[in-house]
């Protein structure tokens, strides 16, 4: 389930657009960005845009899919340092302190769920994809590390994570908490 695998490899103004479209959906909200502003700020026309994308709901599900990438980039770095099968069941949580201090808006894919709630969209899809993927690793890494129970324990660490992603833009430590909260779990379903 590895996110934009299928995808072609962007041409020069294929990825100026996504690039342009990423950060403007990010900053602004995907409904609220036209393709006429897209076009303007990667330099194209907007035949242009529309010859390798077919459509904005197809480069919004583009745009997702890119930062997915790397995204799972920076998750699996985290995992590969970690110094032990338990340490690396709360990787993911050391990969978002990385990731919100570069990201400080919330995250992108939970903006697109809230922005796109038709499950047919393919945004939708992509974004739902991510989340899946996140909840399926810890329990992988859950079941590598033996811990009791991996199924429940990667569903509250995935409910974890995503509740610290959604209240990091409020300057409450959250991230550092819920990773603190997410040690503790895998302490406790280690023990035995």
């Amino acid at each position: 389930m590895d996110s934009g695998s299928d995808a072609p490899p962007l041409t020069p103004a294929g990825r100026r657009i996504v690039d342009a479209a990423e950060e403007l959906f990010y900053e602004r909200g995907i409904t609220a960005v036209g393709v006429d502003l897209i076009a303007e700020r990667s330099g194209v026309t907007k035949r242009t845009l529309y010859n390798r994308f077919g459509s904005k709901d197809s480069l919004v599900a583009a745009c997702l899919a890119e930062r997915d990438r790397r995204w799972r980039e920076e998750v699996r770095a985290a995992v590969a340092a970690s110094g032990s099968a338990e340490e690396a069941v709360t990787a993911p949580f050391e990969a978002l302190r990385s990731w919100t201090s570069t990201y400080t808006r919330g995250c992108a894919f939970l903006n697109a769920l809230a922005e796109l709630p038709d499950p047919r969209h393919p945004g939708h899809r992509v974004a739902t994809d991510q989340k899946r993927w996140l909840r399926d690793l810890f329990e992988e890494l859950a079941t590598a590390a033996g811990c009791r129970g991996p199924s429940a324990l990667a569903t509250r660490l995935f409910v974890l994570h995503e509740g610290a992603v959604a209240t990091e833009p409020l300057a409450l430590g959250s991230v550092t908490a819920a990773a603190d909260l997410a040690r503790e779990l895998v302490r406790a379903a280690s023990r035995g």
